[in-house]
């Protein structure tokens, strides 16, 4: 069995979770999110301590799913308590970042601007004046996917700096052409 399967969750006295056969729901402070578990894996809720169990003879097979379903579940169950947050930096001459309606606009140096729409269940804030992006949201998933795509628009290069960066990310720096040559 998988070691992180094993471990228990522990149920906030603000979150209220259902199990009807496969499928859990967790209904909180900032909504309700579900989840459906693959075949073979069974979820108990004693109190408020939620464990999750392997179909017999089966233990091998479903080791992966077993750790990978608890901790969506965990996910779940934290993110409808308290919102998941990805802060991204933008960093680079002119880029900036701000909202039109549910659509965030991003300048970043193309002969365009991009317009991302925002998915539901998300809030985003943007300040033009701010090189500072803040997504949240009670979804971890949804939440680390919509960071990633921002960052892939223009991802950080490595001499300058200059473009979307998850914060606190370390960027590795190069010697630009003329310190490599000896700097004539």
């Amino acid at each position: 069995m998988s070691r992180i399967g094993k471990k228990p969750i522990q149920v906030p006295a603000k979150v209220k979770v259902e199990i009807k056969g496969q499928e859990i729901k967790a209904t909180g402070p900032l909504g309700t999110l579900g989840f459906v578990m693959p075949a073979g894996i069974s979820a108990k809720l004693e109190g408020a301590v939620l464990t999750f169990g392997v179909e017999k003879g089966r233990e091998k097979a479903l080791n992966a799913l077993h750790g990978t379903t608890r901790a969506r579940v965990a996910n779940i169950v934290s993110g409808v308590e308290t919102a998941f947050v990805k802060v991204l930096e933008i960093n680079g001459l002119g880029y900036k970042a701000n909202l039109q309606g549910k659509q965030l606009n991003l300048e970043l140096g193309f002969s365009h601007p991009v317009l991302l729409d925002i998915p539901a269940g998300i809030t985003v804030s943007a300040d033009p004046k701010n090189p500072l992006v803040e997504i949240k949201g009670a979804d971890k998933f949804l939440v680390g996917d919509f960071a990633a795509k921002i960052r892939k628009i223009r991802p950080p290069e490595p001499y300058k700096g200059s473009g979307i960066k998850y914060q606190g990310e370390h960027i590795t720096r190069k010697a630009g052409k003329a310190a490599a040559s000896g700097g004539k």
